[in-house]
């Protein structure tokens, strides 16, 4: 046969096709009517610019929706979402060119495009969806995974694109059988259908199934379109939507400043708080839980769970009436959802679940659409915070003293230069043609334990010949630890003094070893005229080997694993410059931990948690130490004071009677430059006590 004549009748054994176009139009009117009603909701958030740099969003949407960047990790979901989602386009590609066959009358389905196309490759992805949805099918009701949403819903959807499946199937293989097909062998699911339908019906019943089946499918088709956007498909079409509006800064500036001058209320006290972009989110939700499995909280059995957390502000949304001041049945004004508080409404809402976050925004990082967890969480925490002066006790503690000390470590006793005495280090007003800042930090210059870690990091300075000072009793708290639990307020007042000091003394690059004052330099200081050069110690130091100003001369026989600080790391995508100092430093190299890079496990100080005891059995710092004690290492490079202090603590927990240390980066740099530093920095222990206890 001549593959050039390959084709089909379009619509055959179909009549009254107006019917049809019926349909479809009722169901697009309705699925249209359920977009609208959920944008219009959005449309009352606040304003948000989430619509420039349009090349930039245009890779990301096709890197994340087109190819499905974050959700092939997942090996299971990958596999039965990939059949789904790719099934799904070239079955709509292969509708589209029926459309523009039969509407349009431009030959398309023809030779050897019908035949490979059309029918082979159609035929092939059709049966993938089929095996997709039975994969989900048998995940959700056998395999159960804890972090899934279970609802008839998610059931329904699977069982209607089933059937659309099977009985698109069947008509096919009623229609090859029926009419002979000299091609339908190219159509394998189909042909199979035929060949069955042969040897057990006869001519008459395969016309009279494929007619009912025809409308039966098409029923179901239509039925869908015009059912989806009111269930959770709807995150077909916002799923891409907000990956093209997704935020394109770090994660580490997801904070929005709060204009105290024009701000009714402080923080968000209720939906009308939120930004038209935050209420999509809400609306882009695919329940996949990826954001809950991730969260070291829930983790370790708190309260916390972003993802319910978003889906019960999607229900409360649902809620809402699209315009504002609706009225009741009476003739007055009805009560408005979106002013209804959020805390005490929402269930996982709570203030506890709200005060276990700790900011390291692995939820944020694992969702598959982009959704902004943490920073919701945190503009709640904002309204209890300023609003209704309701938060932990230590947690007040901590605020007062920045408020008064200009730290948050209440009962520290030590001064910012203590760590100095006996090196050559000079204040920023003694030494004006420094070339780089040396900010100590809170954490560096009054935890004795990370004393060690600056003494270190200003010894490998010197040893560089690089011209650095401090700001000395002059340096303040950069204010993270404010912002984090929600005193923006302060956090403002602080960034504002320290910029305008820095900015006093012509400060162009600084360095710093905390990641935490790192984050706030970088990406939230030029908020508030403070635009500086700033490097993490473990890139600045990396950089001066790069030149051969820091020349290693012997190598630590240790095994060695590398904790990424979550404000490093995934807020910020510094991952190889500290291990870079572990490689040069180190005989063995780096065992890396399961979870590491962008999906690290925090180590529980982030957010304030610092400054709260948590209950034995529910310590964030203690699982990771399980992870870390899991490789067998001897010793944990860290690259933050905080890590330093909870993983220290952690492991010192869980070790036994093995011998494991922690240290800092620039420590095991600063031992591996002469042998006569070695028995020093081995000896580092801990008190097993958190900053300020």
């Amino acid at each position: 046969m001549d593959h050039s004549e390959a084709t089909r009748e379009v619509l055959w054994n179909i009549g009254n096709v107006w019917l049809m176009y019926l349909m479809f139009a009722v169901s697009a009117g309705v699925a249209a009517y359920g977009l609208y009603i959920r944008i219009a909701r959005w449309r009352r958030g606040r304003e948000a610019v989430r619509f420039d740099r349009p090349a930039e969003r245009l890779r990301l949407l096709l890197r994340h929706a087109a190819a499905q960047g974050r959700t092939v990790r997942e090996r299971q979901a990958a596999i039965f979402h990939t059949f789904i989602y790719t099934g799904f386009i070239i079955l709509t590609i292969a509708t589209t060119v029926v459309l523009i066959e039969h509407d349009f009358g431009i030959p398309v389905m023809r030779g050897a495009f019908y035949l490979y196309f059309q029918s082979f490759i159609v035929d092939v992805f059709g049966a993938l969806v089929l095996v997709g949805v039975l994969i989900a099918a048998v995940r959700r009701l056998f395999v159960k995974p804890k972090k899934l949403v279970y609802t008839d819903e998610a059931l329904w959807i699977l069982t209607a694109i089933f059937a659309i499946a099977v009985t698109g199937f069947l008509i096919e293989g009623w229609r090859i059988a029926a009419t002979r097909d000299p091609w339908g062998s190219w159509s394998p699911l189909g042909y199979m259908v035929a060949q069955i339908s042969s040897s057990v019906m006869s001519e008459g019943a395969m016309r009279t199934a494929h007619l009912i089946g025809w409308w039966t499918h098409a029923a179901l088709v239509f039925g869908f379109i015009a059912w989806a956007p009111y269930t959770k498909m709807a995150h077909v079409v916002f799923g891409p939507l907000n990956i093209y509006t997704a935020s394109l800064e770090p994660i580490g500036a997801a904070l929005r400043p709060i204009d105290f001058e024009k701000a009714e209320v402080l923080g968000v006290k209720a939906l009308s708080g939120f930004t038209w972009k935050d209420l999509a989110d809400f609306d882009a939700c695919t329940e996949c839980g990826r954001c809950t499995s991730v969260c070291p909280a829930n983790t370790v059995g708190k309260t916390l769970s972003p993802r319910d957390l978003i889906l019960d502000l999607r229900a409360l949304l649902h809620r809402a009436p699209i315009k504002r001041n609706a009225n009741g049945a009476d003739g007055g004004a009805s009560e408005d959802v979106f002013d209804l508080p959020i805390v005490g409404v929402v269930e996982s809402a709570s203030p506890e679940s709200l005060w276990a976050c700790t900011t390291c925004a692995a939820c944020v990082e694992a969702c598959p659409v982009f959704i902004e967890q943490m920073p919701k969480i945190v503009d709640l925490r904002r309204y209890l915070v300023m609003e209704e002066a309701d938060f932990p006790d230590t947690m007040q503690e901590a605020v007062t003293s920045l408020e008064s000390r200009g730290h948050p470590f209440r009962g520290a006793t030590a001064s910012r230069v203590d760590w100095a005495d006996g090196l050559n280090v000079k204040t920023i007003n003694e030494a004006r043609d420094a070339e780089v800042l040396l900010w100590v930090g809170c954490g560096g210059a009054l935890i004795e334990r990370n004393q060690k870690v600056v003494r270190a990091t200003a010894q490998l300075l010197e040893k560089a010949g690089v011209r650095f000072a401090i700001l000395g009793r002059e340096e303040k708290c950069t204010g993270d630890p404010a912002r984090r639990i929600g005193n923006e307020f302060l956090f403002e007042m602080l960034a504002k003094e320290n910029a305008e000091r820095l900015n006093n003394y012509g400060v162009k690059k600084i360095v710093t070893s905390c990641p935490h004052c790192f984050n706030t330099f970088r990406n939230e200081y030029p908020q508030f005229g403070g635009s500086y050069e700033v490097y993490h110690h473990s890139e600045y130091l990396a950089r001066l080997v790069d030149e051969g100003r820091i020349r290693p001369v012997t190598a630590d026989e240790r095994s060695i694993t590398f904790h990424d600080p979550c404000y490093l790391g995934r807020h910020n995508g510094v991952f190889d410059a500290p291990r870079k100092l572990v490689q040069i430093a180190s005989r063995r190299g780096v065992v890396e931990m399961e979870q590491s890079r962008a999906t690290s496990f925090c180590c529980g100080g982030g957010g304030g948690m610092s400054f709260i005891e948590e209950p034995k059995d529910k310590r964030v710092n203690q699982e990771r130490a399980r992870q870390i004690l899991a490789t067998g290492a001897d010793l944990v490079a860290v690259g933050c004071p905080f890590c330093l202090t909870m993983l220290e603590d952690g492991v010192n927990a869980r070790r036994g009677e093995r011998d494991v240390r922690v240290m800092d980066v620039a420590e095991i740099l600063w031992q591996s430059m002469n042998s006569e530093n070695t028995e020093q920095t081995k000896d580092y222990g801990t008190n097993g006590k958190k900053p300020g206890d």
